[in-house]
């Protein structure tokens, strides 16, 4: 799929070349994609592991790019996106909205074009009232 082209032609000049590397466009995808109502967290299940176990050591810092896979060129870039979304989300128009949000800041912050942005839903959360409150039934089952 092609976007309309916002990249910035001083990427590559008489002047010289500027070389965006792949992090950087992660990272700014990433916090963009969790800018959208309806991520719950942005990430598969290894690397939403790992996320949790960074989370857990003091002083750590987020992981912006976590879930997120880009490759860069002198002018383009491809990006793709795991997410789990919050159950009850319309998940083709949460899509969208990433999509929009990804690559809108892409495009506006490294003048690269943004050829593709696939999104993969990896889980839906269902929020209780159980996991909310932090409180578990203790009754039997059974009786």
């Amino acid at each position: 799929m092609q976007f309309a082209s916002a990249a910035s032609p001083e990427l590559v000049g008489s002047q010289g070349r500027t070389i965006i590397a792949d992090a950087v466009v992660a990272k700014i995808a990433g916090i963009a994609t969790r800018e959208i109502s309806g991520v719950f967290d942005v990430g598969g299940g290894t690397a939403r592991v790992v996320g949790a176990l960074r989370d857990r050591i003091p002083g750590a810092r987020v992981n912006h790019g976590q879930g997120v896979a880009v490759e860069v060129g002198e002018k383009q870039a491809a990006i793709d996106i795991g997410i789990v979304a919050e159950y009850g989300v319309a998940l083709h128009e949460l899509a969208a909205g990433i999509r929009r949000n990804v690559i809108a800041a892409v495009e506006r912050m490294t003048g690269l074009e943004v050829t593709e942005v696939n999104i993969t839903v990896y889980d839906v959360v269902l929020f209780d009232e159980n996991a909310a409150t932090g409180e578990t039934d203790t009754r039997p089952r059974v009786q």
